[in-house]
């Protein structure tokens, strides 16, 4: 069955990614391990924003362009980057007796655009019939409408992939079929600690 995954980075990221020692993760070895022996994978795309250096992390944006860089090595792989968007915001303090409620300037970070690259992609994709089975990378809720679509409307197959522990009940309701992703599937599902690409050479993070 030709197959397109579609993948929430940022969902997978702090579903199944954040603090393991299994970031360096080919996402097509993962695909294919979670999805054999029906599933023949057509492309990969990955929905992404572009991170920007925090104070106590100002290297963190070179280690992820390293990433894309190792993934762009991988012919399936397609990224489709968005962007995060920083602003203050006045929020009230937890815990503040009644009638004497505190608040905090804070600084707000959204991720921006990648839900709607990848709705946009996963429809237009059935469409032009490029798949016969999606497969979404998520446990992201908001996403249950172009996945009803490409089902019911549509008449493709689609599958989850889910991050965390427990799968979302409105994505699963939309699904063929739900599996989670496993501790063991990405520890065998690691890139090379070096890549080469036209650029030069790609080395996996030392804190990766």
């Amino acid at each position: 069955m030709v197959t397109n995954v579609y993948i929430d980075a940022f969902n997978l990221y702090f579903g199944s990614l954040k603090k393991t020692p299994y970031k360096w993760l080919d996402l097509v070895a993962m695909s294919r391990l979670l999805l054999k022996p029906y599933h023949k994978i057509n492309k990969v795309k990955v929905f992404a924003a572009l991170v920007k250096p925090r104070p106590n992390d100002l290297t963190q944006p070179q280690r992820q362009m390293a990433y894309f860089r190792a993934l762009r090595t991988l012919p399936e792989i397609e990224i489709i980057e968005g962007h995060y968007l920083s602003h203050e915001v006045r929020m009230p303090l937890a815990g503040c007796a009644p009638g004497q409620q505190k608040f905090a300037t804070v600084i707000k970070t959204e991720e921006k655009g990648s839900d709607v690259n990848l709705a946009t992609h996963l429809l237009f994709d059935a469409f032009r019939n490029d798949y016969e089975c999606a497969v979404l990378v998520s446990n992201d809720s908001d996403l249950q409408e172009p996945l009803r679509i490409v089902r019911q409307e549509l008449q493709k197959r689609v599958g989850v992939l889910n991050p965390h522990k427990h799968p979302s009940r409105m994505l699963t309701q939309h699904a063929h079929f739900v599996k989670t992703i496993r501790t063991g599937v990405l520890a065998h599902s690691q890139l090379p600690p070096i890549l080469y690409d036209a650029h030069g050479t790609i080395h996996k993070p030392p804190t990766w």
